[in-house]
């Protein structure tokens, strides 16, 4: 005889009918900001977890009850007394639902309500100091940059020479004279950034300069050309090149015979000549950090 093998799988129970299906209690509606989880232990203190605005904040559960009761006590109290007691505003719902007009529109749709990108931190912007127009500011110059003193300049077409300062502007610029028939400088204005003042110095108080002898005088005026209907050259016109008027070329001869004077003075006249009308310059293992000019 062939003993016939159970199968080891396991008998399914019978069926309920539906009639004795234990019928579920209606889960209670979630808030869409506030979702509970499982609360953590830390120790002799409880912890609840909380979903908010998809942040997770975690509460002291204990704590947190015992605020809450505290106001429901405060609450009670007033109401005994016959006070009134302030409703809270309901929050301001996330999605709106709005009707819309159509027949194949589905009469109505959710909209979120948009937050707002940009929160100012202050109420009410600090007022600044009005600093006024730039024109209008006070200048600073370096106290070696007095009139008077010899400086070599560092920048532009006279680099390398060296001249005298005659007087600081209102714009914060410096007006220098060679003078002219020693190294070909005229009278300029330069930036004190681009300059090195020395300690050689010549007593310029008896220097006596126009009154015309400002920013707008240095300025240049730019003459633009007029084109003619009928002109019709080929041609580009060449760029007029710069020449002094007559009235600079005046105040060039006044002031350097002034200044050629003092040095004329000098007990050292032959040395300040010859310091003027050289070049500066700088051989090996010169540093101009190391140098006292």
């Amino acid at each position: 005889m062939v003993e016939q093998k159970t199968s080891k799988k396991a008998v399914a129970a019978p069926k309920k009918p539906a009639a004795e299906a234990v019928k579920k209690p209606a889960a209670t509606p979630k808030k869409s900001y506030a979702k509970k989880s499982k609360s953590l232990a830390y120790g002799k203190v409880k912890f609840q977890a909380f979903l908010f605005r998809g942040k997770w904040r975690f509460i002291n559960k204990a704590e947190a009850d015992k605020e809450k009761n505290k106001k429901l006590a405060k609450v009670a109290k007033l109401k005994e007394q016959g006070k009134q007691i302030k409703e809270k505003k309901k929050p301001r719902p996330s999605i709106v639902e709005k009707p819309i007009k159509g027949e194949k529109n589905g009469e109505s749709r959710k909209i979120h309500l948009r937050r707002k990108n940009y929160y100012p931190s202050t109420k009410k912007p600090n007022a600044h100091r009005a600093r006024g127009l730039y024109r209008l500011h006070a200048r600073n110059f370096r106290s070696s940059l007095t009139p008077g003193t010899v400086l070599i300049l560092l920048a532009g077409v006279n680099k390398g020479k060296r001249v005298v300062l005659l007087k600081t502007l209102s714009s914060g610029l410096l007006l220098v004279t060679g003078p002219y028939l020693l190294n070909g400088v005229p009278l300029r204005r330069v930036q004190p950034c681009h300059v090195i003042g020395t300690k050689t110095k010549l007593d310029v108080s008896g220097v006596k300069l126009p009154e015309k002898m400002n920013d707008k005088f240095f300025k240049r005026v730019v003459e633009k050309r007029k084109v003619k209907k009928g002109d019709k050259t080929i041609f580009v016109p060449k760029k007029k090149s710069y020449q002094p008027n007559a009235e600079r070329k005046e105040f060039q001869k006044t002031v350097d015979q002034q200044v050629l004077d003092i040095i004329k003075k000098h007990p050292d006249k032959k040395t300040l000549l010859a310091y003027l009308s050289a070049m500066f310059g700088l051989k090996n293992n010169q540093y101009p950090h190391r140098m006292q000019f």
